[in-house]
């Protein structure tokens, strides 16, 4: 792993899957922030919201925009893992039990539905539509409860950032076992709801934001605009701690 803007990084695919599959093994619960440009952003001005992402196994890169910032800034080439990535790779592994909430129940039997494709085990497994309230008014024990008699090897979490960072560090005391990965709209994408991941031509162009923008427009300009007006502090702030000695390794 590496620290670079104040997020601990594990961009090898191959190292997230063996981490995931350690701490199942184990038996021991966990957290992993899938961290994208808001995350980015709020972890940079909120040190409370920092500490519950230092709090997670680790982030993975889902900003296309983070490995163009390192190139830039240091010369290395490090790549991004997105959110919807790491879903079907684990969903398709057939592996591990899973357990599926937050969103709303229409799209929690869209995705149920449209999962089965690829890994028809998910037919038995459970979708949890989430009560409407804010972080704080959770039943965490509660949902504890569930979680442990339910089983599941891996706990996917779509509460949106960073809602759902803070409930997965929330929830992490009640477990007596399971990794829990906050996924964001992946559940959308993937359930057949008017939401869709961008084109892969657009991706690769690290246009995906702009997608986005036309998508949820009210939503997602809000976010953009922080993002646009802290990445210059960002950024300086990175080449500062190059300056100093580079970022921090964690292998």
């Amino acid at each position: 792993m590496e620290t670079y803007f104040n997020i601990r990084y594990e961009f090898d695919r191959d190292c997230v899957l063996k981490a995931i599959d350690e701490r199942v093994r184990q038996g021991r619960p966990g957290y992993i922030c899938v961290a994208d440009g808001v995350i980015l952003n709020i972890v940079n001005r909120d040190t409370d919201y920092r500490s519950v992402v230092d709090g997670a196994m680790f982030s993975i890169c889902d900003s296309s925009y983070v490995p163009l910032y390192l190139r830039w800034i240091y010369g290395i080439r490090r790549g991004q893992y997105c959110g919807s990535q790491i879903f079907m790779d684990i969903v398709g592994l057939r592996k591990y039990r899973m357990m599926f909430m937050g969103t709303s129940q229409s799209i929690l039997d869209g995705l149920r539905t449209n999962l089965q494709k690829v890994n028809p085990d998910v037919a038995g497994m459970t979708f949890w539509e989430l009560p409407f309230c804010t972080v704080d008014e959770f039943d965490y024990e509660d949902i504890g409860r569930r979680v442990n008699d339910d089983g599941a090897d891996v706990v996917w979490v779509a509460l949106g950032a960073p809602k759902q960072e803070i409930f997965m560090s929330r929830l992490q005391p009640h477990l007596r076992r399971g990794v829990m990965i906050a996924v964001g709209a992946a559940f959308k994408f993937y359930s057949g709801a008017d939401v869709s991941r961008a084109p892969q031509w657009m991706v690769r162009h690290h246009l995906e934001f702009v997608y986005r923008i036309f998508s949820e427009p009210r939503k997602q300009l809000r976010r953009c605009a922080w993002i646009v007006a802290t990445l210059p502090g960002l950024l300086v702030g990175e080449w500062r701690r190059k300056r100093r000695g580079g970022a921090l390794s964690h292998r």
